[in-house]
């Protein structure tokens, strides 16, 4: 518990940092950029320590990782939050640890009580009302809570997968070979966003930029996927109820985001049918 509450404080800080740097640099740069720097560091670790080199079904299992963590959360949510605020994103990002909860549900083949599936449901129906009405009004969700949306799913796949693997290659392992597997990708999209957009931020948008790359890339990995791997999966997934707290409030203190009535409910309603999910799979289990 200890490792998965250490992960998810580090995770915590990846919204409202992800919200600084998108107003000087580029979100494609920033969400391909940052695993570049990430990959380097995974690169010297791995080497340095003389690791061995995954199986090949391993290798397609860390390609799953790659895709959830290294491309698609960091990727969609810097597009998201050019946008969208980091209070707002931290409430649709509270739908991740019940969706995290129906992937280990899915890979591990169980099959939960029916009041699992209810409030996994009743969770996803106040995140479309939440991002439906934050708007003033009652409309359709805006394009950046569908990116968000799909930085929920992305993560989610690559949690749970990534977890599982850890059991196998070590923690820190784990997200450092899913790094250097995605290296190639990342690197092309990372030159192509600094040739369009040659990257030009201010002192403090490249330190959120460095935080991003180091730590919610690579470091905060490595006590993540520690506690998962040490488990039970379902017990220490609980941990992750408390990060969309944690970003709100580091929203409201850093970027001086005002709270609003709207989205201390919305908080509260994705998170209370987040813990009933994690706690029905928990008990079940």
């Amino acid at each position: 518990m200890g490792w998965g509450l250490l992960g998810v404080v580090a995770f915590s800080f990846t919204v409202p940092f992800t919200r600084v740097a998108v107003a000087g640099l580029s979100p494609l740069f920033i969400g391909a950029g940052r695993a570049v720097v990430a990959a380097l560091l995974a690169a010297v670790a791995l080497t340095v320590t003389g690791q061995r080199l995954p199986t090949g079904a391993q290798w397609a299992r860390l390609a799953v990782v790659a895709g959830g963590v290294v491309a698609g959360f960091p990727l969609l949510t810097s597009f998201a939050l050019t946008t969208a605020s980091a209070a707002h994103s931290a409430v649709v990002i509270a739908l991740l640890p019940a969706a995290t909860a129906v992937m280990a549900v899915v890979r591990g083949q169980e099959r939960p009580p029916s009041l699992f599936w209810g409030t996994v449901v009743a969770g996803v129906v106040a995140a479309l009302a939440f991002a439906s009405s934050s708007g003033g009004g009652f409309g359709p969700p805006s394009w950046s809570d569908v990116l968000l949306f799909g930085a929920v799913a992305t993560a989610a796949v690559g949690y749970a997968e990534g977890g599982l693997l850890a059991r196998e290659l070590g923690s820190w392992q784990t997200v450092s070979w899913a790094l250097v597997l995605s290296s190639p990708v990342m690197i092309t999209l990372a030159v192509v966003s600094a040739v369009q957009r040659p990257p030009a931020g201010t002192a403090t948008q490249w330190a959120a930029f460095g935080y991003l790359a180091v730590v919610s890339m690579f470091l905060g990995f490595f006590a993540w996927y520690r506690g998962l791997a040490i488990g039970p999966m379902a017990r220490v997934s609980q941990v992750q109820l408390v990060q969309p707290v944690l970003g709100i409030g580091w929203a409201a203190l850093l970027l001086r985001e005002r709270l609003t009535w709207p989205t201390v409910l919305g908080g509260v309603a994705v998170v209370l049918c987040a813990a009933v999910a994690v706690r029905v799979r928990l008990d079940r289990g």
